[in-house]
């Protein structure tokens, strides 16, 4: 149903258009470059919402794939205990297929994507296929939430990343719907402030 305003000026104040969609669009690509540059300034906090079923595990720096030192000394016992503690004591247990890449990697890929989707959403020719990869992207990052959110809630957990994961979980449903919602063309105002 739709109310008219009382005049002309309240009009042009009306929250609906190509103007209310373009400036979403430029709150969700600041909120992006925001989220982008952080990726590369501080990736310690993204480093939780990793799962590890995703990284790779690396050989130690100054190591082999067999567990020697390149000088000579064996670095096994100490490699088994990190990747014990990494791992979640599983040991050497053979690395999950969707393992490519390292934990900073994915962290830095994910900021390039982020990056690139800022300038995507800007554009109106990319916008619908920006929004809904941005969707898609949201919505995967879910499952390295749940994960950090299970992971501070076990007996590593600590009591400052059950908070921090507890409100960052749900944080996710908001953005999700409004990359949703930038799919939608914005229709253009009628001269009697209704939709065209």
């Amino acid at each position: 149903m739709h109310f008219p305003w009382p005049g002309p000026a309240f009009r042009s104040l009306s929250i609906q258009g190509p103007a209310v969609q373009n400036l979403s669009a430029a709150a969700m690509g600041a909120l992006l470059l925001a989220s982008a540059s952080k990726h590369f300034r501080d990736p310690g906090f993204y480093r939780d919402v990793v799962p590890d079923y995703l990284c790779r595990q690396d050989a130690a720096p100054g190591t082999s794939q067999s567990g020697r030192d390149q000088s000579g000394g064996d670095q096994s016992s100490r490699d088994q205990s990190s990747r014990d503690q990494s791992n979640g004591g599983q040991g050497t247990a053979a690395q999950h297929p969707l393992a490519l890449l390292s934990r900073d990697e994915w962290i830095a890929v994910s900021g390039l994507l982020e990056l690139a989707a800022a300038v995507g959403i800007l554009l109106p020719p990319t916008r619908k296929l920006t929004a809904t990869a941005l969707t898609a992207m949201f919505t995967a990052f879910l499952a390295g939430h749940v994960d950090a959110l299970v992971r501070a809630y076990g007996p590593a957990g600590t009591s400052r990343r059950r908070k921090i994961h507890t409100v960052r979980l749900p944080l996710q449903a908001p953005l999700i719907l409004w990359a949703w919602s930038l799919r939608r063309p914005s229709l253009p105002m009628n001269r009697r402030g209704g939709r065209a």
